[in-house]
């Protein structure tokens, strides 16, 4: 079965290092033996999603520089793109605190660096998802027929980090202001799990993923809603690296889903919002015969090699191909 990841992050040495030791997930890391997830280079990376049978992946940006002074990942998620432009697919993180240096910053994203979406997270702004803040960011968002990620989430163990910032009854106000917009509700809005289940259903505008709390207390619910109310509506995500996307993938076999549920969750219902496409073609404009791809006319194989290459020269080190 073909796998659209909705929340991934390459597993790099910079990126595993950039999370242990931000000042927002210190102690989150430390509770989940962070340590273990082991760092791999990009074409590693690739060349595991290909085995899954991950077509593509979504990889969601952070900016909180304002309220915690770290530095956004913007820059990583851009540069991941640009390796692999037809695995992955960018959203850019946006502060609101930034005002319209951050929304001329989102539209140059978009229009010269090929970001496809943007990204939010009220936790680590410390402000809900109706402030007056977020409204131009919302507005220039369909003004770009871009989708949006509102990450929510207990956000465990981070520094005055305020849980009701994130309750779905605040993207609800978002959803009837802003008809639009295309709402992906990360990390299920737990632990407000029907609110968030109800916001999904009532909003045609609005999508989640459960992402870490698949198992949590409560999930059944989720379980119940995409079988009937919300099959529609529910994307898979790993949130890779903080859980190994292939053991969340071995977890999605096994909750109880009916097939054709299964088959939106895993695939259908992110490629709609991806691609546009009320419905999905049995192949898809990223999916190319044997091998995927990760530049224009080449093989994930090509070029993880060309990119070897290039690496071996940088250090002087000429390798004939």
């Amino acid at each position: 079965m073909k796998v659209i990841d909705f929340r991934f992050r390459p597993n790099t040495k910079e990126t595993l290092s950039g999370i242990a030791n931000s000042k927002m997930f210190k102690g989150l890391c430390a509770s989940i033996d962070f340590s273990k997830m082991l760092p791999q280079t990009v074409e590693e990376v690739v060349v595991d999603l290909d085995k899954h049978n991950v077509e593509t992946a979504v990889i969601t940006g952070r900016d909180c520089e304002t309220t915690y002074g770290g530095k956004s990942n913007n820059g990583s998620v851009v540069d991941f793109v640009n390796q692999f432009p037809n695995k992955f697919v960018g959203f850019y993180g946006v502060d609101p605190h930034k005002g319209m240096n951050a929304i001329k910053e989102l539209k140059h994203a978009v229009n010269k660096w090929g970001m496809r979406g943007a990204a939010i997270d009220p936790y680590l702004a410390q402000i809900y998802a109706n402030d007056a803040k977020y409204y131009p960011i919302y507005a220039k968002c369909c003004e770009l027929e871009i989708p949006l990620i509102i990450t929510t989430g207990p956000a465990t163990l981070v520094p005055n980090a305020v849980i009701d910032h994130v309750a779905p009854r605040y993207i609800d106000f978002v959803a009837r202001d802003f008809p639009e917009l295309k709402i992906i509700i990360s990390h299920g809005g737990y632990p407000w799990v029907n609110e968030s289940i109800f916001v999904t259903q009532r909003n045609e505008n609005v999508y989640l993923e459960i992402s870490e709390y698949e198992l949590f207390p409560q999930s059944e619910a989720y379980i119940q809603a995409a079988n009937t109310e919300i099959s529609d509506k529910l994307l898979y995500a790993s949130a890779h690296p903080f859980q190994d996307f292939k053991d969340t993938l071995e977890t999605y076999k096994k909750l109880p889903f009916t097939d054709e549920v299964r088959e939106k969750i895993m695939y259908k219902n992110a490629a709609k919002i991806l691609f546009g496409k009320d419905q999905v073609e049995e192949t898809s404009k990223f999916e190319q015969p044997q091998a995927s791809v990760s530049v224009e006319g080449k093989s994930t194989e090509q070029a993880i090699i060309e990119n070897v290459i290039k690496e071996l020269a940088k250090k002087g080190i000429n390798v004939s191909k």
